[in-house]
């Protein structure tokens, strides 16, 4: 929808390909779609979920054995974002580096967008 030919819309590490194939192999899912909601401090939240049928509207990226659907309505938001998946002492899950954030929270659950 707002891709550019030849380009994915997102990328995705290693590591987050790894665990996004893990979950796929769970239950038969087909992959995991992301895509951004209105709430938190910061304006706009990332959703997540598991993909049992893939959506034709939906921009699809694969990677390494991983599969991730971009809603329609997210696509322009999350054009050029790396997924990464982190694992720390106290925390493990999925980081988006996204080009078009202006500003996060400080918990870093929430994000903003320059006006479009």
């Amino acid at each position: 929808m707002f891709g550019i030919p030849g380009k994915q819309a997102v990328t995705i590490t290693p590591a987050a390909a790894s665990q996004i194939a893990k979950l796929m192999g769970r239950d038969g899912h087909q992959g995991l779609r992301i895509g951004v909601k209105k709430g938190g401090c910061a304006g706009m939240e990332y959703t997540m979920e598991y993909v049992t049928e893939v959506d034709p509207n939906d921009e699809v990226v694969e990677s390494d054995g991983a599969r991730v659907m971009i809603a329609p309505m997210a696509q322009m938001f999350l054009f050029g974002t790396q997924i990464d998946y982190e694992v720390s002492l106290l925390e493990s899950g999925f980081k988006f580096n996204n080009p078009n954030v202006t500003e996060a929270c400080g918990c870093g659950e929430s994000i903003k967008f320059a006006d479009m």
